[in-house]
């Protein structure tokens, strides 16, 4: 499984985005985009002045209707001509919109409703209860992405066989984004020890969404009032019992029995052919694809347990541990494939 930083480092770094990152709510006729596709916020102390992400464009993009290849034309070959068209929306269809930024950059454009849940909350929620769970608790993998913070836990006491000496332990994977790419989750965890490899159960996971007040200034800094504090400390206490209740022994032992069963589920095929297919329902680059027929055939298991912890595995290998995560949890797939798109696998020549 990819580490990332140590918990101390991940500290530093959330510790240091808290104290970065500044938060505005403000109608779209106060935001102006600059010939250089900057953006600018007239606010009551002084004019701002922030680059933007490309998440912060698509999201820009998707809310003013502008279609993303037109957007990404224009931001590439003529900005002054996106700036143009972002303004007229801008001032013609005025909305109130919250503007996230860190270090300098719009990182985020949202709605005013959206929920603030940053990563140092989360972080002060859940690492006292996974301390309060035991010995057996073991943070073996941590990182904080543009896009997302991920903690990794696994129970050492709480352990299975899928056959004879491959042994998996149970754990949970907490992820949560600032910046709208999801919601507060928390989801089920499977660690195989024989390789190292991690696979989210997606179908028993369990979420909370970023969706509160609405804030209600017209332009300016934002700051929790102490009734927006209770609400959140309510939001952050259902969290901290979700954490409490994730290692589930059930659910565990249903998706081991999942993983004993897969290995029923025969590849007939060609194995090349089989991954072509695989690729495409799984939405796999042509890198990734290839990682996991090499390790498919070098794991010698011609199954549906052989491809998931073929997809595990090549998702180490990535660079990014965002699509390493979201690898993660498209191997547990493999365990509910239908009948007819497990076919279309298995037999392809």
């Amino acid at each position: 499984m990819k580490t990332g930083k140590t918990l101390i480092e991940l500290a530093t770094e959330i510790q240091r985005q808290a104290e970065s990152k500044r938060d505005y709510v403000a109608p779209t006729n106060h935001l102006h985009m600059t010939d250089e596709a900057k953006l600018e916020m007239s606010v009551p102390s002084q004019p701002i002045t922030l680059d933007i992400t490309p998440h912060t464009h698509n999201q820009i993009g998707q809310r003013l209707g502008i279609p993303a290849p037109y957007y990404k034309r224009m931001l590439k070959d003529s900005p002054s001509l996106l700036s143009q068209n972002v303004n007229h929306w801008f001032a013609n269809q005025s909305e109130r919109r919250m503007v996230r930024t860190l270090d300098g950059k719009a990182r985020a454009f949202l709605s005013d409703r959206y929920r603030i849940v940053d990563h140092y909350e989360i972080l002060e929620t859940i690492l006292p209860v996974i301390g309060e769970m035991g010995e057996g608790m073991n943070i073996v993998s941590t990182e904080v992405t543009e896009t997302k913070l991920y903690l990794k836990v696994i129970n050492k006491r709480l352990e299975l066989e899928v056959q004879k000496g491959d042994v998996v332990q149970a754990g949970f994977v907490v992820s949560n984004s600032e910046i709208g790419l999801g919601a507060v989750s928390v989801e089920p965890l499977i660690f195989r020890l024989v390789c190292t490899n991690g696979m989210i159960a997606k179908d028993y996971s369990q979420k909370r969404y970023h969706i509160g007040r609405a804030a209600s200034a017209e332009s300016y800094e934002l700051y929790a009032d102490e009734t927006i504090k209770a609400d959140e400390r309510a939001f952050l206490l259902k969290i901290r019992d979700i954490v409490r209740s994730a290692v589930d022994i059930a659910k565990f032992s249903q998706v081991v029995e999942q993983m004993r069963l897969s290995q029923e589920r025969k590849i007939e095929g060609n194995p090349v052919t089989a991954i072509d297919v695989t690729a495409k329902h799984f939405g796999l680059n042509q890198s990734e694809s290839g990682g996991v027929l090499t390790h498919l055939i070098q794991g010698g298991d011609l199954s549906a347990y052989g491809l998931l912890n073929a997809i595990t595995r090549t998702a180490q290998d990535l660079e990014s541990y965002d699509r390493t995560t979201e690898l993660e949890g498209a191997a547990s797939q493999v365990l509910t494939l239908p009948s007819s798109t497990w076919k279309e696998i298995a037999f392809a020549q």
